[in-house]
């Protein structure tokens, strides 16, 4: 997974810093309500009826061992000794205090986590399959593509009050695992008749009141134009967008009110002043960001040999020959396989016990 530098660091520490201040002006008095609003809003926190939330990033949902851990204490120290999974890969802490969230964010920043731009109108955590890396129907690993647009969405001033919130999505298998067509933005990985490796760009998906499968509005862009492409997605709903009604102002009505050929004309009216500007991407880009999702060291496994000693268990065990037909798929490394868990949790949230012996 990426790996923070010396700037990346300085820029989390400078933005805690910044928050604490401004924090302690709101419990003394000197920031009202209002104006206090926004800023924890750009910091992940939410004031609701019962409680604040706090809800911390997780870039296309990778933990490592250690930041796992950090949300644990974290839970233990601030909350209720829990922490909920939400369906855009983030965690949420549901239980702590205004005044103990400048202490939790600098925590999360040791640990190069922080919850910056998981609220408000903005572009949310992009997410993709959580199988990435692993599956053997990819065309390409998802994750640094993930990253690069996490890089560039980070702190845009363009972007920063968009009409309304704004989520992405990225695929790169031939089975959709991560519900990129209900997004604002969908990028699926796709290989065209060159056997060239670009994205199919479909736009104005989403659920909550009116539901929208997004439709298809370029059916290739060649890789080093994601950014700029997105880019021109992103300025047409800034400038046409609703803002008068938060229930209009998703870019899935935009689409439907001018049409997808019309919006696609815009879009592309648009991307002409951008393309191979200076947010083209290229090839050293790509294998720098590729260079931080190394695959782990696989064992050597006689695939036929272990096949047959999962089918004896499975023989043995009825339950648990029901979870691996249920949980179980095929790995792109011979002998090993893919699995997730069935848990009986609510589809919307994914509660897990920092003190359970739960394992990823």
């Amino acid at each position: 997974m990426y790996v923070y530098d010396e700037h990346d660091r300085q820029i989390l520490n400078d933005r805690v810093t910044q928050y604490r201040g401004q924090t302690a002006r709101y419990l003394s008095g000197e920031l009202s309500e209002d104006e206090f609003l926004p800023l924890r809003l750009q910091n992940g926190l939410y004031v609701q009826r019962l409680a604040p939330m706090l809800r911390v990033c997780v870039p296309y949902g990778m933990l490592n061992s250690t930041q796992i851990r950090k949300l644990a204490e974290l839970s233990r120290k601030y909350d209720k000794g829990y922490v909920h999974f939400s369906t855009r890969q983030n965690v949420q802490f549901n239980w702590p205090s205004i005044e103990n969230v400048p202490e939790m964010l600098a925590e999360l920043a040791a640990v190069e986590m922080h919850a910056i731009q998981t609220s408000g109108n903005c572009i949310r955590n992009t997410t993709t399959d959580q199988f990435a890396g692993v599956s053997p129907d990819e065309y390409e690993d998802p994750r640094p593509y993930c990253e690069i647009i996490r890089q560039w969405s980070t702190f845009h001033p363009e972007f920063a009050f968009l009409p309304r919130k704004f989520k992405m999505a990225v695929c790169g298998s031939s089975d959709d695992r991560a519900a990129i067509r209900v997004h604002d933005i969908a990028i699926e990985i796709v290989k065209n008749d060159a056997d060239e490796i670009g994205f199919r760009i479909l736009v104005g998906g989403g659920l909550g009141r009116t539901p929208v499968v997004a439709p298809v509005i370029k059916e290739f862009l060649p890789k080093q134009h994601l950014l700029s492409y997105l880019e021109a997605v992103l300025r047409v709903y800034n400038q046409m967008g609703r803002r008068d009604n938060k229930y209009k102002a998703r870019i899935k009505i935009l689409v439907r009110a001018m049409g997808v050929e019309a919006f696609s004309a815009a879009v592309d009216a648009e991307w002409s002043h951008l393309k191979d500007g200076p947010s083209t991407l290229h090839n050293e880009e790509f294998e720098r960001m590729k260079s931080f999702f190394t695959a782990p060291s696989y064992k050597t496994i006689d695939d036929s040999a272990a096949s047959l000693s999962l089918k004896a268990q499975q023989t043995e065990d009825v339950a648990f020959d029901k979870w691996v037909q249920r949980s179980v798929r095929e790995h792109k490394v011979a002998g090993y396989a893919r699995s997730h868990y069935q848990l009986n949790l609510p589809v919307s949230r994914r509660a897990m016990s920092p003190t359970s012996n739960w394992k990823p």
